[in-house]
């Protein structure tokens, strides 16, 4: 982390921990990625607040201890490959970017794409892959995944998600019918089925299909 002081590092990694931010890996990479790059306009001295910030197209980018809470979930390996449904700002797909072998990452909005690739070429992020799509279908020309965060709420796991997900493979995603009312879900691929964990409450914006109005 290049952007800020030494004091607001330790506050940032701090709020990691005191939330339940363990996994070392997860915590390195956390403080290695500047989340500043990714929030911009009139929020940006706030890029290194633990809270939800709006982004361009109506979206918010997620506070960095539920970033770090679902990558810890997630669980990702060195040589997995990734898909993150919501790229939003690209702060999610740049932290699972230095965790795993290759991130496929899709929204709605051409704009949010457009802009995270910027941040993703300056920050030299060459391992992610940046689409415009309807993450709700996925992308089944580069299934199976060994690992899926979807960063929006459905509510339900979406079926065409879990079965792009592999054998042993895990997904997140927070599940629920209302924006009032959410719980991330931890979902764990088996040879017969799914075994599904609940985490925690959180708030995120809503799964929506189709592709956003271009802005």
């Amino acid at each position: 982390m290049t952007g800020p002081d030494a004091e607001t590092r330790m506050q940032f990694l701090f709020a990691l921990r005191s939330h339940g931010v363990t996994d070392a890996r997860v915590l390195e990479v956390m403080e290695a990625i500047d989340r500043g790059p990714f929030v911009t306009g009139l929020f940006s001295e706030r890029a290194y607040d633990d809270t939800p910030l709006p982004i361009a197209c109506g979206q918010t980018i997620s506070q960095p201890s539920v970033v770090g809470l679902m990558t810890q979930a997630l669980g990702v390996g060195p040589r997995d490959k990734v898909l993150e449904v919501g790229t939003g700002s690209g702060y999610q797909a740049a932290v699972l970017s230095r965790l795993a072998r290759r991130v496929y990452t899709l929204d709605r909005h051409a704009r949010l794409v457009r802009e995270a690739q910027a941040v993703f070429d300056a920050m030299g992020l060459a391992n992610i892959t940046a689409m415009v799509g309807d993450g709700s279908h996925g992308l089944p020309e580069q299934a199976p995944f060994d690992r899926i965060m979807v960063t929006a709420a459905a509510e339900d796991p979406p079926g065409p998600l879990l079965a792009q997900l592999r054998i042993g493979g895990i997904m997140v995603v927070p599940v629920g019918q209302s924006d009032a009312v959410q719980t991330l879900i931890r979902v764990r691929r088996h040879d017969t089925g799914y075994d599904y964990d609940e985490l925690r409450p959180v708030r995120f914006v809503p799964l929506l299909e189709g592709l956003g109005k271009d802005e």
